[in-house]
């Protein structure tokens, strides 16, 4: 699972290393006006909520570090992708069937679940994958070119093939 999560946040760093300052902060594509940096700095928060909630057991995804040079300088994102990997390579394979609580703000209030700590890593992952999707719609509008033709797409999603 590790692996996995580590290959696809890779992805990230890679794009980052291919992009300047100014394309991974521009917000001029609609309809979100969103960068780039934004969804990658908010990837990276879910995964360290997961990983800052591990010692108590519990998970607040509504705490989040919102590191704003994170998003708005590559090398800062790529600080933080890199430690995110780092942290998750240390966790230990017995210990994903552990069960913690999870909160979110659901839009309405906190609410709690049961998950374990496979399960949370399991949603952090299919989450970052969204995003990516997301940032490569920016990607396909700013014109740059992704250096991974997976990025952002789901390992289960039917390839197009052309």
């Amino acid at each position: 699972m590790i692996n996995a999560i580590e290959n696809n946040l890779q992805r990230g760093i890679n794009l980052l290393n291919s992009i300047s300052d100014e394309q991974y902060s521009d917000s001029s594509v609609g309809p979100y006006y969103s960068t780039i940096g934004g969804h990658m700095r908010h990837v990276l928060d879910v995964f360290s909520c997961i990983l800052k909630g591990l010692d108590n057991s519990f998970v607040d995804f509504s705490v989040r570090e919102r590191n704003e040079l994170a998003e708005k300088k590559t090398n800062k994102g790529i600080e933080y992708f890199e430690d995110i990997i780092l942290q998750l390579k240390k966790l230990n394979k017995a210990d994903f069937d552990t069960e913690i609580k999870v909160t979110d703000d659901m839009g309405l209030g906190k609410e709690i679940a049961n998950y374990t700590i496979a399960a949370t890593l399991m949603q952090a992952h299919s989450h970052a994958i969204h995003h990516f999707a997301s940032i490569g719609y920016l990607v396909y509008q700013l014109e740059i070119q992704l250096p991974d033709a997976d990025f952002g797409f789901n390992p289960t999603s039917p390839k197009k093939t052309k």
